[in-house]
């Protein structure tokens, strides 16, 4: 079962919305993202929250694994920062975003650096694949 935000609580995403005006109508599937770097948003907060469901929903099918496993190994996310898009507009049928995910784990603060690719098919945006990441 994924961990739920609080209402009030903005979203992990870093947006400065609350996360039901934000990342939460995404994760429920009454909404759809409109770009690559929102389904990007969506996606850090679903592993910032522990919803593996919405990750497997937007992960592109010839690249997603067959399972997820989310399991509690400590890493808390503790913030995002885009720092390059491509395409990825409702203009487009592909995007990338370049991000940087800060995270505390049992060593420490550390962060990932990441550049996605993304695909929209049949108007939904899905993750494909990372291109690079350190």
């Amino acid at each position: 079962m994924p961990k739920r935000s609080r209402p009030s609580r903005p979203c992990p995403c870093g947006s400065g919305a609350a996360y039901t005006a934000c990342c939460g109508p995404l994760h429920a599937g009454t909404a759809k993202a409109p770009t690559a770097e929102a389904l990007m948003r969506s996606r850090y907060s679903a592993f910032a929250l522990g919803d593996a469901a919405y990750l497997m929903r937007t992960w592109h099918p010839e690249t997603r694994p067959e399972r997820l496993d989310l399991a509690d190994d400590g890493r808390r996310f503790t913030g995002l920062r885009i720092l390059e898009t491509t395409g990825g507009t409702a203009l487009h049928t592909q995007g990338t975003v370049r991000f940087r995910a800060d995270y505390t784990d049992a060593d420490g603060p550390g962060s990932q650096t990441e550049h996605s690719a993304f695909e929209r098919i049949g108007g939904n945006w899905l993750y494909v694949d990372a291109i690079d990441f350190a």
